[in-house]
């Protein structure tokens, strides 16, 4: 498969990425020949079902995919020019939560029950600087502070905050080093509607605070337009579709993607149709096809999508899909009709 070439320096290239996890009941290809590319102060967003391949792939760019049973097979991680994937793993502790963060989606799971939250934030500092612990203290509290908690609740433990509030802590811990690239898996999940309103506009803010590029893997589409400057769609562990936001959204061109669109329900139509659903279901990542790995669900499937991948290719400049028969402009007027993307 082609890599993808955009304007602009990139602070990380994913090369024909691959993972598998190696089960009782046959190998998973979790991650097939995934390629992407995020530029500097960049915010891509990563779309798919669950399953897709999102959070292995972040597991692979900060090297801790659980091994035995997950493996990486193949490829390469260009990370500010360095193959992540080459070095030791002393050095990939030292990148790990200093130049790479990541915000997990439970953070209860990720953050120490028995320890004060600013303990857990300086002690990340002192790990990727050299100061003293009463400089890396006051740079928890001071990192609290930016997420909106008081420095009186510096010293309290996970349990005695609430989930929006934890999930803050977890904010200021991923950014405490002020990393180059954060990787946010799902950062609103287990929040309420408000609650994730709030929390996504604190990411925003601080990420341009401390200029740092981001991965949002998420399912909502409407969090990738409120946040994100290009988004990857993920389908059965690769990347379909790749585009800046705009275009994207105005103008999907993989068929998966146009579904994704047509599956949302539209609150501005009073009409009782059903939403549009994919036919199918995703397929077993144990057994995958030969040829493009959505063309068991796809009506404009042919021949050669069956026997092989097409490979990312430039349909638009700037907007890459992994597809023979993408919906160019022979499909506008038709997609127009009927309401087209949302």
């Amino acid at each position: 498969m082609k890599t993808l070439h955009t304007a602009g320096t990139p602070l990380l290239e994913i090369r024909n990425l691959s993972v598998v996890y190696e089960t009782d009941t046959g190998v998973v290809h979790a991650v097939d020949d995934l390629n992407i590319r995020l530029e500097q102060g960049k915010t891509l967003g990563f779309v798919g079902e669950t399953g897709a391949g999102k959070t292995t792939t972040a597991r692979a760019i900060l090297r801790i995919i659980q091994s035995p049973p997950g493996k990486i097979t193949g490829g390469r991680i260009l990370f500010e020019g360095t193959d992540l994937l080459s070095l030791t793993d002393e050095e990939m502790r030292s990148i790990r939560g200093g130049r790479i963060s990541m915000i997990f989606q439970d953070p209860m799971t990720s953050l120490n029950p028995v320890m004060p939250v600013d303990e857990q934030i300086a002690e990340m500092v002192r790990l990727h600087a050299d100061v003293s612990a009463e400089e890396a203290r006051a740079r928890a509290v001071e990192m609290l502070r930016m997420v909106g908690i008081r420095p009186d609740r510096a010293g309290d433990y996970p349990h005695q905050f609430s989930g929006g509030m934890r999930q803050r802590v977890v904010i200021a811990v991923a950014l405490a080093c002020t990393p180059a690239l954060l990787i946010a898996d799902e950062p609103t999940t287990a929040l309420d509607v408000t609650i994730q309103a709030q929390v996504l506009e604190l990411i925003k803010e601080l990420q341009k605070k401390v200029r740092t590029s981001m991965i949002l893997i998420t399912h909502d589409m409407g969090i990738v337009a409120e946040i994100c400057d290009e988004v990857a769609i993920m389908y059965a562990g690769s990347v379909v579709e790749y585009a800046p936001i705009d275009p994207l959204f105005e103008r999907p061109l993989h068929p998966y993607t146009r579904g994704l669109f047509r599956a949302i329900p539209d609150i501005t139509d009073d009409s009782t149709a059903a939403i549009e659903v994919i036919p199918g279901t995703p397929p077993d990542p144990t057994d995958p096809p030969k040829g493009c790995s959505f063309s068991p669900r796809c009506s404009r499937a042919k021949d050669v999508c069956f026997e092989k991948r097409c490979g990312m290719r430039e349909a638009l400049p700037g907007h890459f899909v992994d597809c023979y028969f993408p919906l160019l402009e022979e499909e506008d007027a038709l997609a127009r009709s009927e309401g087209g993307a949302r």
